[in-house]
């Protein structure tokens, strides 16, 4: 990524990226239908809540595995495979450790979390539990996969993913098809198809790297925890998994506020956002790509092309953002026949997908920026930026949801509001230009 025309580079590392966050979504929309179509709305309802806090975990996973993926890069830009190597090694133990404490405190505080912070109504609050502690159980392969594939794009081996991916999300489906459709076992069998379909992409993603490239061909005796690149992986990690914790907690309130509006609302909302997450495809691969970009670039010393990369990554995220957003917009009212939604749930979500065509387009126009600043080790900004946003759309939220102007129609309209205010500070703070004086690679080396 050092060399030749940046937006080919980025182009090139993006797509497998794009392509498996593609494969997620369609694995999480088909789970939806099913569980919508052969157990009910009250599953349905049950599966969508439990997102805001699987997305804690899921948060403290990516964050933590980019920041030791952030720090390969920089070593591997600067060609100091010995490095690379230590780094790798105390990322994996980093991560596997905090799956297993993260497992034990999830089966901890899904009743509390769930009862009271969540607000889940008790019609499906023990369906939640049942799919949520099954899930929970799974979490050390969804760590384990995600530092495996971090280190791999801090090589540049983006692809390699995918592959875990189709693997992940084919057997997923399947057993899906099996377990709900067949047994007739309802969250109980979708929580199991997500756990044994994470097991096979994390064991895929081990033999994979290490068959590959002879650097990561770890003996047991060989991982070894190097404090150094710990405590560079969690001042660059921490930022990162922060920002995405402040999310989780900024849906959580939102959730509690569209549970407030009854189960129709809940189970929209629950089909709401699977689809609004392929309008946030784009900008969230461009994201990680111009993590490990900046990050190679950074340990390069080629600034300049970091600022030439930006510029032609975002053109490309808005054109793509926009075609989806033309799309679900024209095929709305076919979307949501999929989901066996009752007739009020799906008037509520025909507007939630109309609205977000709209206004999840400002995403894609600041979105990516957070790659720069994880890459040049202000991992900081984006958690400003995720803040100020969430904030603002917990606010509306609450402020405006029995407004006679908004009403509930704010679950899906206060992006306009936080969104924009992420816009203006990201790219305040881009063009001040501090990330570029500042950029280094992790530790001051």
């Amino acid at each position: 990524m050092t060399e030749g025309t940046p937006w080919k580079h980025v182009l090139r590392f993006a797509m497998p990226v794009l392509a498996g966050s593609l494969l997620q979504q369609l694995y999480s929309t088909v789970d939806t239908i099913i569980v919508g179509n052969f157990s009910g709305e009250d599953a349905l309802s049950a599966v969508g809540t439990t997102n805001s806090f699987t997305f804690l975990f899921l948060a403290i996973a990516i964050g933590f595995a980019s920041g030791n993926g952030v720090v390969v890069a920089q070593h591997y830009g600067a060609q100091d495979h010995t490095k690379v190597r230590e780094t790798a090694s105390t990322g994996i133990l980093m991560i596997l450790g905090m799956g297993i404490i993260s497992t034990i405190l999830g089966l901890l505080l899904a009743r509390p979390a769930y009862t009271y912070l969540v607000a889940v109504p008790k019609d499906f609050l023990e369906l939640t539990l049942q799919y949520f502690r099954i899930y929970a159980l799974g979490l050390i392969f969804q760590y384990g996969y995600n530092i495996f594939s971090s280190i791999l794009r801090a090589l540049g081996d983006s692809a390699a993913t995918l592959y875990f991916l189709i693997i992940s999300s084919v057997l997923n489906i399947c057993l899906d098809l099996l377990f709900v459709a067949g047994f007739h076992w309802g969250v109980v069998g979708a929580a199991i198809a997500t756990d044994v379909a994470q097991a096979a992409s994390f064991v895929a993603a081990y033999v994979y790297m290490s068959r590959k490239y002879p650097i990561f061909r770890f003996r047991l005796s060989d991982y070894k925890w190097y404090g150094e690149h710990a405590k560079k992986t969690v001042l660059v990690g921490f930022p990162i998994a922060l920002q995405l914790i402040v999310v989780s907690f900024g849906l959580t309130f939102i959730q509690r506020a569209v549970n407030g509006f009854g189960q129709a609302m809940t189970a929209s909302f629950t089909v709401g956002q699977r689809i609004e997450m392929y309008l946030n495809l784009p900008c969230n691969a461009f994201q990680t790509t111009l993590a490990t970009y900046t990050g190679q670039n950074i340990g390069a010393g080629k600034l300049d092309r970091v600022k030439k990369g930006v510029r032609q990554t975002l053109l490309i995220s808005f054109v793509m953002t926009v075609c989806i957003g033309i799309a679900i917009w024209l095929l709305a009212d076919q979307i949501i026949t999929l989901f066996a939604l009752s007739d009020q749930a799906a008037l509520y979500c025909v507007d939630h997908l109309r609205t977000v065509a709209l206004v999840n387009v400002i995403l894609s126009m600041y979105i990516p920026l957070f790659g720069v600043f994880q890459g040049s080790n202000h991992s900081g900004v984006p958690t400003l930026v995720a803040t100020g946003a969430l904030t603002i759309r917990v606010i509306v939220v609450y402020l405006l949801r029995y407004s006679p102007y908004f009403g509930y129609s704010i679950i899906w309209w206060n992006g306009l509001f936080g969104f924009g205010t992420g816009f203006t500070i990201a790219w305040s703070y881009y063009l001040s230009g501090k990330w570029q004086r500042n950029a280094r690679i992790s530790g001051g080396e």
